[in-house]
């Protein structure tokens, strides 16, 4: 088995050789100490009393007119339990599961209404003015409300839109 040996000569001795390690923290170094007198902070300056530097808020505006009610006219209502629609002076509001659209008169295009295919739910389709078309359908419990719905929901909208 070979050993390696290796000797040191007086070079290597000399480079490995490091100072010892200075003592402890000692003050800070001087670009680190207090300021010097002249940048040391000035006492605020006296001042009298002045007036705020912005003029007083304006009164406040005047509230806002409530919106009026839509005046007194027929009201046309279809309930179920999950569905409703309701024609009345604003104009005509489907409510389905709990999503609702309202449409007012002057947006509305056109309303259609019919039975369901198996006649028990009232149908109605509100054409908006760009084309869209909103459904609703309210089923009708008893049948024979279904009749009585449509003789009213006729005549509410007759009167908001006699031509159609």
């Amino acid at each position: 088995m070979h050993r390696l040996r290796f000797t040191a000569t007086h070079e290597d001795r000399r480079m490995t050789h490091q100072p010892p390690p200075p003592p402890g923290f000692g003050p800070p170094p001087p670009q680190y100490g207090p300021p010097p007198p002249q940048y040391a902070a000035a006492p605020p300056p006296q001042y009298a009393p002045q007036a705020p530097p912005y003029a007083p808020p304006p009164p406040p505006y005047p509230a806002a007119p409530a919106p009026q009610p839509a005046p007194p006219g027929p009201e046309f209502m279809a309930v179920d339990k999950h569905n409703s629609v309701v024609v009345d002076a604003s104009g005509v509001a489907f409510e389905v599961h709990d999503v609702s659209a309202d449409f007012d008169w002057p947006e509305i295009r056109s309303i259609h209404y019919k039975a369901s295919p198996n006649g028990k739910a009232l149908m109605v389709a509100v054409v908006h003015l760009d084309g869209q078309v909103y459904e609703a359908a309210v089923d009708a419990k008893p049948r024979a409300r279904l009749n009585e719905w449509f003789a009213q929901l006729a005549w509410v909208l007759g009167h908001y839109r006699p031509m159609g």
